[in-house]
């Protein structure tokens, strides 16, 4: 079997875990998808519990963080292996097998993913997040912004000039993140999007 599909496979796998589903319900028996926005994401996790909420965002990102470590691990040089973990650990986020497919957006996972591989752009990345989030209240359209920034940022600042299918699997894992985001994009434009707020334990 291709070290590709094998490695696509892994990171997949290693994405779907879902951290938020998990956590809440361990510690508070209830079943996430069925609060709030129903994501299993750390900004739905955080409505109902601050501290879940964080614990969410690491292991997300740590996931994605994983996966490319591996990679890297077992196929040192290959830039473009190390994309593939990084795309499939999103997917895995996005799409997890054991939720039937209904996961979260990838935004933690995202960046989780791409923190070694770009970290200029992820650094950037953030930094537009939380302009934005502390602006305008909404962790949606700082996801969204961020995440459409990042691959031009990667370019710019972290020299992918010299590798397009970096730049290709980055543009693609930015592309699904925004996808998951359409709800959001239209909420957005209606008015309707609720702005963020945490709420005390």
């Amino acid at each position: 079997m291709s070290a590709y599909v094998i490695t696509a496979a892994f990171s997949y796998l290693l994405g779907s875990v879902p951290f938020g589903y998990l956590l809440v319900r361990a510690f508070r028996g209830e079943d996430i998808r069925q609060s709030g926005s129903g994501n299993i994401g750390a900004t739905n996790v955080a409505r109902s519990s601050p501290l879940l909420g964080i614990a969410t965002l690491l292991l997300d990102a740590l996931k994605g963080l994983a996966a490319v470590l591996l990679a890297r691990w077992f196929f040192p040089g290959n830039l473009t292996m190390a994309g593939v973990a990084a795309l499939f650990a999103i997917l895995g986020h996005v799409f997890p097998v054991w939720l039937k497919f209904r996961g979260g957006k990838g935004v933690a996972t995202g960046l989780g993913s791409f923190v070694l591989l770009a970290p200029k752009a992820i650094v950037l990345a953030v930094a537009v997040f939380v302009a934005m989030v502390m602006l305008f209240r909404y962790v949606s359209l700082g996801s969204i912004v961020a995440v459409a920034l990042l691959p031009l940022a990667a370019w710019l600042f972290d020299g992918y000039g010299h590798a397009p299918r970096m730049l290709l699997l980055m543009a693609g894992a930015a592309v699904l993140i925004i996808c998951k985001h359409q709800g959001n994009l239209r909420r957005l434009a209606a008015g309707r999007e609720n702005r963020f707020q945490w709420r005390r334990e």
